[in-house]
């Protein structure tokens, strides 16, 4: 049996039932659009987090494109981010007609170098936008102060870290507003696409409401700004909230197969996560390190294992970013981390017997090349 690194099939075993009755309760509700589902799960994410508006979208990357506009950011702003992340981050940027800044990451986490923010910021930033990278939190509190300082709103991108925690504080509650993908292979993911973008500022909460309708409050109106068609569907919404109620036990159940690659691996030159103090890691992915990284995964085939990078080509270097400058050698850190990082299977389904049979084969390959 082939093993690659993240399968649904386990887990709709386990809730078909209960993601079957989503379904229904949907179809026989008489609302297809921004209906009960959507409201509910709203109020109820919005409570799970502990903050006052949840505005659901159709993706993620939306959830980062309709933030940003909510927050005023516009055309020929400047966005500070990182380029070690997925694309989507950098092209939500790019979408809304502003540029992306980059900072370098660091080695041991992956994650924003935040020492490197304020020598960025220049009188055309309007926005930072640090990624909680394979599920756990950038240093926080440097990062509000320094945007404090400046009165530049942070935007969370929270794509990969539901339910992760930094010093007790829920991922995407440090921010101004942060956004979520509820894309399949999420720790809270749908049966297809969607997103939210979370505050408890009723300004920004007002402008996302309005930008994901169009730019309407009432039907057929645009009242200020054109928006986007950007709805989160009642179909997804249903099945979010019946997971929502579940998202801490799979937290869980990902520390748990983090724990058994710990104790599997922990004694191999492979690079494990590094867990920073504070942090409560989720593992969206579970990214390792080698400087033998293709020759690693190209073995791996013959046991039926197939792998991922997250992520292989950094965003800078990418042919439909060579517009922004940045040379090679512009980010050594996260030029050096595309070369070696690659992904082993995570989902809180994944099964022992499975897993074991990853650690297996890794110390069986890693004895060879």
């Amino acid at each position: 049996m082939v093993t690659r690194v993240w399968d649904y099939m386990p887990e709709y075993e386990q809730e078909r039932e209960d993601i079957h009755d989503a379904v229904e309760t949907v179809f026989r509700s008489g609302q297809l659009v921004l209906g009960n589902s959507v409201r509910g799960f709203e109020e109820e994410y919005s409570a799970y987090h502990g903050v006052k508006h949840t505005i659901g979208v159709d993706n993620g990357t939306n959830a980062i494109v309709l933030g940003l506009r909510a927050l005023g950011v516009g055309p020929g702003d400047e966005v500070i981010t990182v380029s070690n992340t997925a694309a989507p981050t950098v092209i939500a940027i790019d979408q809304i007609g502003a540029t992306p800044v980059f900072v370098d990451v660091h080695e041991d986490d992956y994650l924003m170098d935040v020492g490197q923010v304020e020598a960025k910021i220049t009188s055309k930033t309007k926005a930072l936008l640090p990624v909680h990278l394979y599920g756990q939190c950038v240093d926080m509190a440097p990062l509000q102060e320094i945007a404090d300082r400046h009165g530049i709103p942070v935007l969370e991108d929270c794509a990969q870290a539901h339910a992760a925690r930094h010093h007790g504080k829920i991922a995407g509650t440090m921010g101004k507003a942060a956004a979520f993908s509820f894309y399949p292979t999420k720790v809270l993911g749908a049966y297809g696409d969607g997103g939210a973008t979370i505050t408890s500022d009723d300004e920004t909460a007002a402008n996302l409401r309005r930008l994901r309708y169009y730019g309407m409050e009432t039907t057929y109106f645009v009242v200020s700004t054109p928006g986007h068609n950007a709805r989160l569907d009642e179909l997804h919404a249903e099945i979010l909230r019946r997971k929502l109620t579940r998202l801490d036990e799979y937290a869980q159940g990902r520390r748990d197969v983090a724990q058994r690659y710990q104790e599997g691996l922990g004694d191999t030159d492979l690079v494990l996560p590094k867990v920073n103090p504070g942090n409560e890691h989720v593992y969206y992915v579970y990214v390792v390190r080698h400087p033998k990284r293709d020759a690693i995964i190209e073995a791996l085939k013959a046991y039926d294992i197939h792998l991922n990078i997250s992520y292989p080509w950094p965003v800078h270097r990418q042919t439909g970013f060579h517009k922004l400058g940045y040379e090679e050698g512009s980010l050594p850190v996260t030029e050096k981390l595309a070369k070696e990082i690659f992904s082993l299977p995570m989902y809180p389904s994944l099964p022992i017997g499975t897993q074991e049979k990853v650690i297996a084969a890794v110390r069986d390959v890693l004895a060879t090349v």
